[in-house]
């Protein structure tokens, strides 16, 4: 439930009365009261108030529809109006119901509208008895939720079938499940000023570093940004300023597996409500091309499935780009015999080959998009028909050449090697496209400097981003391009501030 963390943000640890400031005061009047939380949700039909009398004494139950546990408040309310009073006084009906009668383990005391409302739209219960300036709060959260089920951008062979859902605190259970150690840390914060969105921080207390997640709370407290509707809303903000890389630096998972064995390296990871996507920092450019896979397989084969990884990355963004650029300026350094069928078929089509292959390009995110917004069966539909349809009529209708969809074609397949990718690779694909229809080899080369420089100086909380690759680290490689057994890594396991170049 969330009242937990509720406490934990508003509450100090010695109380169990919030601490904000008290310019609004709860009534002492019963219709008072009531009409108050009528006009901030404006008559709302969403807001339940249910009038009861407790030895006849007015009270009354309020509560946001479909966020309570009715089975739960019902039992609530019965032992509140079975008991037996002894004295036929307010102060004494209200202190007997607060300290006696409902002995909730999820109950504080709030003495400001403002708490109520707090509380109330965290989907907590208030009880309210006339004549009294508090109100008691119950933490009896039961809206519905998602299923826990295994994400579908992260699919595993061997690794849990569990993914992270849309509630931030069955979310934190499930890392807590996973690391049974007091040193799991906990930091709950509201962002937004609109929708007032919590956002947890968690780290290992015994081997984060303190600068790094002093340097987040500052980040987030300096969020200035009115719905928090998804962690990506936040991801921005903690990049560095002037950042203008097209990779992110900030990692994201719906894993609890991948977060959890983040956060034993030292990372820290931000948690939102009604977001089953988990931002981790820092993140390093080689573990987009690592898989929770990899560790349950034999390191020879783990490693070998990560030095394709990065050659699918090199095809997917280089490959469109070397094609136009040898076949239009340097078809020397192409074999003859597929010179001529690349020539034959270009000669046949009226576009120029640059122009060619940024049309089906341009033709597969068009397809991409549409099958991946509709319905899932739909979805597969349009694909197979674009792809074998749309494909062959292009090709003999004559506007576009065979060779150009090969490369299309494996160009794309190579993409989807490292999801998490996808954006840049789609963005620089076209850039070396471009690069080398205009510029030819040439082009391309430049290109790829700047990116290889880009990438090079680009560091997140004092943590160089290609590390260890670049400043070169050789106690790093143990689990980077290669990964070595895991008799070798559980005897000092990589810790994010050991990587070279770290400022810590």
């Amino acid at each position: 439930m969330i009242l937990d963390d509720l406490k934990k943000f508003f509450f100090k640890e010695d109380k169990k009365v919030y601490t904000s400031n008290e310019t609004h005061k709860i009534d002492l009047s019963f219709r008072k009261v009531i009409e108050h939380f009528h006009i901030e949700f404006d008559y709302g039909s969403d807001l339940i108030i249910r009038e009861i009398n407790i030895f006849d004494t007015k009270s009354c139950i309020i509560s946001m529809d479909g966020m309570i546990n009715k089975e739960i408040m019902n039992e609530i309310v019965k032992s509140i109006i079975n008991s037996e009073y002894q004295e036929n006084n307010k102060h004494y009906v209200y202190e007997k119901i607060r300290d006696k009668i409902s002995s909730f383990p999820d109950q504080i005391e709030v003495f400001t509208y403002e708490d109520a409302l707090t509380m109330l739209l965290a989907g907590c219960a208030l009880l309210y008895v006339d004549g009294y300036n508090s109100i008691l709060v119950f933490g009896v959260q039961g809206f519905e939720v998602r299923s826990i089920s295994e994400p579908t951008s992260e699919k595993s062979q061997r690794g849990s079938r569990e993914g992270f859902i849309e509630v931030l605190r069955l979310n934190m259970a499930m890392i807590r499940r996973r690391i049974s150690n007091p040193n799991l840390k906990f930091e709950t914060m509201q962002l937004g000023s609109t929708t007032k969105t919590f956002v947890a921080i968690c780290y290992m207390n015994d081997r984060v570093e303190r600068k790094i997640l002093d340097e987040v709370k500052r980040r987030l407290e300096k969020c200035d940004i009115k719905s928090v509707s998804t962690s990506g809303c936040i991801s921005p903000y903690l990049e560095e300023e002037g950042d203008l890389s097209l990779f992110s630096s900030v990692g994201l998972s719906e894993r609890p597996d991948s977060v959890c064995g983040k956060l034993v390296e030292g990372r820290i990871a931000i948690l939102v409500d009604g977001s089953p996507t988990v931002l981790i920092v820092p993140y390093l450019f080689v573990e987009y091309f690592h898989n929770i896979d990899d560790y349950a397989m034999k390191p020879y084969f783990a490693s070998l499935n990560r030095i394709f990884k990065f050659i699918s990355f090199f095809i997917a963004i280089l490959l469109p780009g070397c094609y136009v650029g040898f076949s239009t300026f340097n078809p020397e350094l192409i074999p003859s015999e597929l010179l001529n069928k690349i020539s034959l078929a270009t000669g046949s089509t009226p576009f120029s080959l640059m122009m060619e292959t940024l049309l089906i390009h341009f033709l597969y995110e068009i397809m991409r998009e549409s099958g991946l917004r509709l319905p899932q069966n739909l979805g597969h539909a349009v694909s197979i028909v674009g792809g074998l349809v749309v494909g062959d009529a292009a090709v003999n209708a004559g506007l576009i050449g065979a060779p150009t969809i090969m490369v299309v074609a494996l160009t794309s397949i190579s993409s989807f090697v490292i999801p998490n990718l996808y954006e840049p690779i789609a963005l620089l694909r076209l850039l070396f496209i471009i690069a080398g229809g205009t510029l030819g080899i040439w082009g391309i080369m430049v290109l790829l400097s700047v990116v290889l420089v880009n990438l090079c100086s680009k560091s997140n909380f004092g943590i160089p981003f290609t590390s260890p690759l670049a400043p070169f680290g050789l106690f790093g490689m143990r689990d980077s391009i290669l990964r070595t057994s895991w008799k070798s890594l559980s005897k000092n396991k990589n810790n994010i501030q050991q990587m070279p170049g770290s400022k810590y």
